[in-house]
């Protein structure tokens, strides 16, 4: 090996061994709002970073390759097959942090992909194999998951039947995600929508609200600030959010 390629790799051996296993895994799923769209201007990410979204040490994500990393937006960045933003996740790390420096190191697992409904996220699809893949790969050398962060359903509301079956299709996933992951009682905070792709999004969130899970607490996301496209939220709609999910996961 060359002189530059013994560099390399001792750096990124360095980088590798000075990172902590997480204390604290959290799954992020669900649509464009979870991966994020902040910052994005013409379809692209404007590479601004917030000083509530800052990276930490104490701040992990799972990446596309199963292996852990510090975290930095765009969370997302290749697990979303569209351009990912800024998103609630590390204004959400960094509230937990601040408000419980004593948490230890924070793990993220990103597995939101835009324009996805519901039924997309059924066991046995591609998404829901994704996501318990995912989490088992971030709980194989220890660790505990926390919750499930759970930000999804705009684009159930094109058409009625599948804004009146979100009720049931989101009990039911939380049934089978728990059971697979072995987690009876696993806390999830999910948030419900103020935007969508159609005109049901007062139904769906009727619908949203109504729904009974064990350890489930919810988050309302009207008032957050959307973007021009009044779908997506903005960089300061998706700071408020993390800040409010953390605050949610707080009340278990």
């Amino acid at each position: 090996m060359n002189p530059i390629g013994w560099l390399t790799f001792l750096c990124c051996s360095t980088i590798v061994s000075c990172i902590d296993q997480p204390q604290n895994i959290f799954i992020l799923a669900g649509q464009s709002n979870m991966a994020g769209r902040g910052g994005l201007i013409n379809g692209a990410w404007d590479q601004q970073v917030p000083a509530e979204c800052q990276p930490s040490p104490k701040i992990l994500r799972l990446n596309g390759k199963l292996a852990w990393e510090v975290a930095h937006d765009p969370l997302h960045v290749d697990i979303d097959y569209k351009v990912a933003g800024i998103g609630p996740g590390m204004s959400f790390a960094n509230t937990m942090l601040a408000k419980d420096p004593t948490i230890g190191v924070i793990g993220l697992v990103p597995c939101a992909v835009g324009g996805t409904k519901i039924e997309e996220w059924a066991k046995g699809m591609k998404l829901y194999n994704d996501m318990i893949d995912r989490t088992k790969a971030a709980l194989k050398d220890g660790g505990a998951l926390r919750a499930l962060l759970w930000y999804q359903g705009e684009s159930d509301t094109k058409f009625l039947q599948d804004t009146e079956a979100y009720k049931a299709n989101f009990e039911k996933f939380i049934t089978d995600v728990r059971a697979d992951l072995q987690m009876p009682t696993l806390p999830v905070v999910q948030v419900i929508i103020m935007s969508g792709d159609g005109k049901f999004v007062e139904e769906m969130r009727e619908n949203q609200r109504a729904i009974k899970v064990e350890n489930l607490k919810q988050v309302d996301s009207k008032g957050l600030e959307l973007k021009t496209d009044n779908v997506h939220l903005s960089t300061a709609g998706e700071i408020k959010l993390g800040q409010m999910l953390a605050d949610a996961f707080l009340q278990f």
